[in-house]
């Protein structure tokens, strides 16, 4: 199996490391990422100018490293199209510090590395943890892990796009793992006016609405201490979908915790 691994915090980001750290022992990976982070800049793709790239040292031995002066899309767009010398199995965008959850999808540059290799016929991951510590972080690089070999082994379907996240909690204060699905809305954008001596600017705040209160959502999933996995390819694409539900899941913690 050969993934190809991405995000949009950037080459050398804690958490794309400790990612790679995890899937190198289960499958050949190749990295390519933005050279700097690319947070919130959704699906933008540099159609006006030519991207450069460059190799990179990488921090895990042996792994193929390059690092693009793009968005997260355009490196996903590269290492399929040029980069990647064989095949690529699967695509892993993350781990994200910081959740993708609700209307964020449509923004988060995480979740639109993933829908790139999704887009090219790939089975792809996008996976964030809420919180930024480290326990966090090489957790949600075991689950990444561990539901790759259930891609490969056919035990999840082949064509999945799946939006991970997981809870600010200890691996053993995990409740559960819910197939959930977008909450309507996570966040709103408000204007405020700035001066800044000569004329008027203007400074975009994002920030969190309400609690969602449907049980089914990825919001709910989280504030109630579960992850959430997320099948967008059901939410965002007139594609022919698998079915994908709890039952799939229902080891996946217990195996978690235990790896």
């Amino acid at each position: 199996m050969k993934i190809l691994v991405t995000n949009d915090d950037g080459i050398f980001a804690d958490g794309l490391w400790i990612l790679v750290e995890a899937l190198s022992k289960i499958a050949q990976v190749v990295v390519v990422a933005p050279d700097k982070e690319q947070s919130v800049i959704g699906t933008a793709v540099s159609l006006r100018r030519p991207l450069r790239v460059h190799s990179v040292e990488p921090i895990v031995p042996e792994v193929e490293t390059y690092s693009v002066e793009g968005t997260p899309a355009d490196s996903v767009i590269l290492a399929l199209g040029k980069l990647a010398k064989d095949s690529v199995d699967l695509v892993v965008s993350g781990i994200n510090q910081g959740p993708n959850l609700g209307d964020d999808v449509f923004i988060s540059g995480t979740v639109s590395a993933a829908l790139r290799g999704y887009l090219h016929g790939l089975p792809s991951l996008a996976i964030s943890v809420c919180t930024v510590d480290n326990h966090s972080l090489s957790a949600a690089a075991k689950l990444a892990a561990l539901l790759a070999k259930r891609i490969y082994s056919n035990a999840l379907p082949a064509n999945a796009f799946l939006n991970v996240n997981l809870p600010a909690l200890p691996l053993t204060e995990i409740k559960g793992i819910k197939v959930t699905q977008p909450a309507s809305q996570s966040h709103s954008f408000t204007v405020e006016e700035e001066h800044d001596g000569n004329e008027a600017q203007y400074r975009l705040i994002y920030r969190r609405v309400n609690k969602d209160t449907n049980r089914k959502t990825d919001i709910r999933a989280i504030e109630q201490g579960n992850i959430s996995i997320t099948p967008l390819h059901i939410h965002l694409l007139n594609k022919p979908s698998p079915t994908i539900t709890d039952s799939l899941f229902s080891d996946l913690l217990r195996e978690l915790q235990q790896y």
